[in-house]
């Protein structure tokens, strides 16, 4: 039979079923049981996204003034049906087209599902700072709604199209009639009678207050009058943008209720930063740094999360007014200099906002010193959470390098698990000590673990434990701190002798000269490992720096850092140019003995060269490069214990 094509018309009058994208009877089950610890804030993340919608459609307008013609007056609508048992938030805003409801309501968790469902499922995670984090705001509505309805026009399409789902697998699109609305998005509700409480004008009234007052577009409240025959229309909030009242009209509540809004966050910010700026410039500020991670923070984009309002007009939700470095802080910056036209693809080389970033940033790092001094505690657990992003900027801003090393905060060899900053170190340094000495790690259990630490340790020089790959990076840029320079203590010589050690009789005259014959000794061992290690290691000296490990390996003065040479390796897929160099520990048992067998076991010197440098490679965390070779080696010297 012959088969006739369907056009996308045709095929778009009738109605679709869609399964939803993501594991969805688990993912709403957690949702509504889990996450929510108060049903009431479905309300919240409706307006809320309601709310963005009209900002959108206003920045959409600078372009397009048509889009606002029929209907210029935004604002968001309650409408509760007792007789029917529905509950309606119709906002005018920028609507949404057949595709955007399919793909925006139609991919749950669409921010990230598999974080969301890895974190939600865990009931002693914070509930409510899950919420916002992985664009599950809409999906609240299923916690007091049986099925819910959306009926959406995309600003100047025309084209009105409605979303149906009861949530347990599946959603439907159908194409409506012309006219069935004018623009924006209409959500019913159509209520769980669990639920029928949300349904009571005078409790919306109470949510409103306590949730959306700050929402800056009016939200009414449209309800029967007494005598039923019409309808009076009541707006709810305050409808005045938050950043642009004084801050003694503001109360704790009202910024952690903003903070929520604008960061899809619901716990207590760490720092709330709210001026106004006059002068050459005049813009209005509030930015907020969060406690918690939010779940973009490493995100390779490293895109900023600041949103830049003109006059009140938002133009982006994206805007870079603060590094990269910073991108943690969210919040608005609404400026009254900007042309209102201006597009997102102009802020970068527009000079009136490369001056407001400079200003705020110079402010949030100043902000953030002063937390610093004045509650250490707090400080210290907001740079547990965002340390490692902050440092970003000490390899990055070279203008405000200085002011990032004074914030950064560290672990040490000697802290305990403590945070020190560099003016503690450097103001606690041992005598004669000339340099900062770090070592990076994985962790700062395994990094505190490392033969290279020995001799510092047994000199009682504290060493700054850094496990973040960013550490390999700043460290190799840096000059240093206070005039004292960085020196990692894998790379290069440890330049040790001129600092005493804490065991002072090791350093008494009687044993000078058998200490001067045993490093003689060890250098002349030293020269045939070498020897037997060519091709292998740069070179294979006796060391300073080895208290209780018979060897290690460092890096030569000119190359990268052990730690810098893995992620290099890493991200390469094959190791830099530069050989190691083997350091040998002239004290060491196993040492000593290998130097009496100088001259007499050419073989066995030849085994325990190959042997020694598997057992610093794996001391680093490493694998031999010839494992079986490896094993030989060592099974041979165990069977020659053993006659």
């Amino acid at each position: 039979m012959p088969t006739t094509k369907t056009s996308k018309t045709e095929k778009k009058n009738k109605n679709e079923t869609h399964e939803f994208r993501a594991e969805v009877s688990r993912l709403l089950d957690i949702l509504v049981h889990s996450v929510y610890s108060e049903r009431e804030v479905f309300l919240r993340e409706l307006i809320s996204n309601a709310s963005d919608a009209c900002e959108k459609l206003r920045y959409e307008a600078l372009t397009d003034s048509e889009l606002l013609k029929d209907d210029p007056e935004l604002k968001i609508t309650l409408r509760a049906d007792k007789d029917a048992g529905t509950l309606t938030i119709s906002d005018n805003g920028i609507g949404m087209s057949h595709d955007e409801l399919a793909d925006n309501l139609g991919t749950l968790a669409r921010s990230g599902t598999r974080a969301f469902m890895e974190n939600a499922s865990d009931e002693a995670k914070d509930k409510n700072a899950l919420i916002g984090q992985f664009g599950i705001g809409f999906y609240s509505a299923f916690m007091v709604a049986k099925e819910v309805e959306v009926v959406s026009t995309r600003a100047g399409s025309g084209e009105v199209w409605a979303w149906r789902s009861d949530g347990t697998g599946s959603f439907e699109l159908a194409r409506l009639k012309k006219g069935a609305l004018a623009r924006g998005t209409r959500i019913t509700l159509h209520m769980r009678d669990e639920a029928k409480e949300f349904l009571d004008n005078e409790k919306l009234r109470r949510i409103v207050k306590t949730y959306s007052d700050h929402i800056p577009l009016p939200i009414e409240l449209v309800e029967k009058s007494e005598d039923g025959k019409s309808e009076d229309v009541h707006v709810l909030n305050a409808a005045r943008a938050l950043w642009m009242r004084p801050k003694s009209e503001i109360t704790d509540e009202d910024y952690k209720e903003f903070y929520g809004h604008i960061c899809g966050l619901y716990d207590e910010p760490a720092k709330i930063i709210h001026y106004r700026a006059e002068g050459r410039h005049e813009y209005a500020v509030l930015l907020f740094i969060p406690k918690s991670r939010p779940f973009d923070l490493f995100d390779p984009d490293r895109k900023g999360r600041i949103r830049l309002y003109v006059r009140r007009v938002l133009i982006t939700d994206e805007a870079d007014m603060l590094p990269a470095y910073l991108r943690f802080v969210r919040g608005v910056v609404d400026s009254e200099d900007m042309p209102l036209t201006i597009s997102r693809e102009m802020l970068q080389n527009n000079p009136v906002a490369g001056a407001i970033k400079k200003a705020v940033t110079k402010r949030v790092l100043s902000e953030l010193g002063k937390m610093a001094d004045k509650k250490p505690d707090d400080y210290a657990s907001l740079w547990e959470a965002f340390g490692a992003v902050i440092k970003e900027g000490i390899y990055e801003d070279y203008e405000r390098r200085d002011a990032l090393l004074e914030l950064a905060r560290f672990k040490t060899t000697t802290s305990d698990d403590k945070l020190r900053s560099l003016k503690d170190y450097v103001a606690d340094m041992a005598e004669n000590q000339s340099a900062i000495y770090f070592i990076t790690g994985e962790s700062a259990a395994a990094a505190a673990a490392s033969p290279q630490l020995e001799g510092f340790k047994a000199r009682g020089v504290e060493v700054l434990l850094l496990t973040d790959p960013v550490d390999s990076f700043w460290t190799s840029t840096v000059t240093g701190f206070d005039g004292k320079p960085f020196k990692s203590v894998t790379q290069g010589a440890a330049d040790l002798d001129a600092l005493p050690r804490k065991d002072a009789a090791r350093d008494k005259d009687a044993k000078k000269d058998e200490n001067t014959a045993s490093k003689a000794k060890a250098a002349t061992l030293a020269a045939l490992l070498k020897q037997n290690l060519e091709g292998e290691v740069e070179d294979v000296r006796v060391s300073d720096r080895l208290v209780d490990s018979p060897v290690c390996l460092v890096a030569g003065a000119g190359g990268p850092d052990l730690g810098l040479e893995k992620i290099l390796k890493q991200s390469k897929g094959e190791a830099p140019a530069a050989r190691r160099i083997l350091e040998i520990n002239p004290d060491h048992k196993m040492i000593r003995a290998l130097e009496d067998k100088t001259d007499k076991d050419k073989t066995l010197i030849k085994d325990a060269a190959h042997l020694l440098l598997d057992q610093a490679r794996i001391l680093e965390g490493e694998l031999p490069e010839d494992p079986a070779g490896f094993v030989t080696r060592l099974n041979a010297l165990i069977l020659k214990g053993m006659e």
